[in-house]
């Protein structure tokens, strides 16, 4: 029973000290970005506001070098399982948004850098 309880409390200390928000979560890159997708699949059209919110909202939930990595990763990878995104859009997102975002939307970006 005491080596339960001494397990319940390292759990509750590791929880406590990791604090809501502070790592970047796929589903929040993947909501931010989700409004984009009739403009990422579609060139030639300009980017909703919904989706310039989200760019914006992806540039405020990174602003260490290891949350952009992060954010990157989820984007790689959800572009990774979107294979009609016009890679032109891709890169014009972030400036038709105004928004200077160092993530670029593409399956074969190397997040390392």
């Amino acid at each position: 029973m005491k080596s339960i309880v001494m397990f319940v409390l390292a759990v509750a200390m590791v929880y406590f000290m990791v604090k809501p928000g502070e790592a970047v979560q796929r589903g929040q890159v993947a909501a931010s970005l989700a409004s984009c997708m009739p403009y990422l699949e579609a060139a030639g059209q300009n980017p909703s506001t919904a989706c310039c919110d989200g760019v914006r909202n992806i540039k405020a939930i990174t602003p260490t070098t290891a949350d952009r990595q992060a954010a990157c990763e989820c984007v790689k990878s959800a572009a990774a399982k979107h294979p009609n995104i016009n890679q032109d859009a891709a890169s014009s997102l972030p400036g038709k948004c105004g928004v200077p975002l160092n993530i670029p939307i593409s399956p074969y970006t190397n997040c390392a850098k």
